[in-house]
């Protein structure tokens, strides 16, 4: 083992430069990892390569991090001159060691903003730091910083905009696909990266909380896509029913659903999986009647979208509803699985409240109230009235998928859709528990829960 000073120095730039030539031979290293060694057996590099992933031997990590870091300090204080390619290296070796060390993202934000560095290369350094500490703040932090460098290199958002609005020329028209297609990519990379994360460390904050960040920069307002990671969380939340991170992630989608399907007309859902002819454009205010008492073919149109978009957010509560029953009653006595009900409710409780008041904003009263209960009964949420079952029985849901709101033969037909959520079907259900449930842990949580609609709920309608 090296003893000497510069026997050290010799020692640590082999291993800097082993690192770097790993990463040259093999540029699809996909998990770095800790060789437990206490001392080198062997007159061979600590830098071990298998397949796709890259191990380093614990014995020289003593010699080698406190070599980089007081190289890199040196540096930033104009003491020691690196080259560009020497910074490059150093930076690399420490991130992936020590990657809350703010003083390297920050020497690499310089590089990058300076050409020497492209965002997916510091995109797959982040990535491969979270490999070993997928909790890392300054990790997250910096990605978001680089995904930000993204954005504003592939606007495809405003080309969007301006393809809408007829503004963009013949070049710019063919580019726009192209750029499309790698932020989608760099998406879709977004998401995977945030899921390796969670599940190597539970109640991953950071890392739920980039995705989020993810979501709202880079898909807003893109229905289906939100409606994927709904539908796709489904599988991974079932496996995790104690990461209360991966259920607000599921309220965070959930929310944003209920606001875009509030706001848009049921055709933005379809018109993000084919091309329209022309701009979507908002749904009109609750109809007024003509002269001749009948509706204007808009203000039809108009009502049925409404009654359309208001039938998806019901299946989407009613899904999210029955997912939980479905947790509570397979693992019982697990907090999360409530508080996660609670807030659904909840939420449910509040879009409820501000349909009907958006019903009796709009036009006079007598139209008011047929235009209420008009999109109340089309959405079924007249099927209770004073805690009672309507007339009509639901149909049971068939799988999870998010009803097409373009859809309107099922509202003309008269389909029965899914009993909305009610104080009723609630305390059903908790006293279903209760009366069901040995679990000591799940009968005090049913009764809080049980306390909470009384008390809560009951005093906010």
């Amino acid at each position: 083992m090296a003893e000497s000073e510069e026997e050290v120095d010799v020692l640590v730039q082999r291993v800097v430069k082993d690192i770097s030539n790993a990463f040259k031979r093999n540029p699809n290293i996909d998990e770095i990892g800790v060789i437990p060694c206490p001392e080198a057996r062997y007159n061979r590099s600590p830098i071990v390569l298998v397949e796709n992933k890259l191990g380093v031997e614990s014995w020289c990590i003593k010699f080698l991090l406190p070599y980089v870091h007081n190289k890199l300090l040196l540096y930033r204080q104009r003491k020691h001159w690196l080259d560009r390619e020497a910074l490059v290296d150093i930076t690399s070796t420490l991130l992936l060691l020590n990657p809350d060390f703010t003083t390297a993202w920050n020497v690499r934000k310089e590089l990058l903003q300076c050409g020497v560095l492209v965002p997916e290369k510091d995109l797959y350094l982040g990535k491969l730091a979270l490999t070993k500490f997928p909790k890392s703040p300054e990790t997250w932090i910096h990605r978001r910083w680089v995904l930000q460098q993204v954005l504003q290199r592939f606007p495809a958002a405003a080309c969007r905009s301006q393809q809408q609005h007829g503004e963009m020329e013949s070049s710019e028209l063919q580019r726009s696909p192209m750029l499309s297609d790698q932020l989608t990519r760099t998406l879709h990379e977004e998401m995977k990266v945030c899921c390796d994360a969670a599940c190597r460390y539970p109640s991953n904050y950071n890392a739920w909380s980039h995705r989020i960040w993810v979501l709202q920069h880079m898909a807003r307002g893109n229905i289906k896509f939100f409606h994927d990671e709904l539908s796709s969380m489904r599988v991974w939340v079932s496996m995790h029913v104690s990461d209360h991170s991966g259920f607000h992630y599921r309220q965070f989608l959930l929310k944003e659903l209920m606001t875009e399907l509030s706001q848009a007309p049921s055709s933005s859902y379809a018109s993000q999986n084919r091309p329209s002819t022309a701009p979507s454009s908002s749904p009109p205010h609750p109809s007024h009647t003509e002269a001749n008492g009948e509706l204007t073919g808009a203000e039809a149109s108009g009502d049925e979208e409404r009654q359309l978009n208001s039938a998806t957010v019901l299946q989407l509560f009613h899904q999210e509803l029955e997912l939980c029953s479905d947790l509570i009653q397979s693992f019982p006595g697990h907090e999360t699985l409530w508080s996660h009900r609670r807030h659904v409710f909840y939420l449910w409780h509040l879009w409820r409240r501000d349909l009907e008041h958006h019903c009796s904003c709009n036009g006079d009263a007598e139209a008011v109230y047929a235009s209420s209960d008009s999109d109340l009964q089309a959405v079924g949420l007249q099927s209770h009235v004073n805690g009672q079952p309507g007339a009509d029985e639901a149909m049971e849901v068939e799988g999870t998928s998010l009803p097409d709101p373009h859809d309107s033969k099922r509202l003309k037909r008269g389909v029965p859709l899914p009993d909305p959520p009610s104080l009723a079907s609630e305390h059903g259900f908790v006293s279903g528990v209760l009366d069901s449930c040995c679990n000591h842990e799940q009968k005090r949580f049913a009764a809080a829960y049980k306390k909470w609609i009384d008390t809560v709920v009951n005093q906010a309608r």
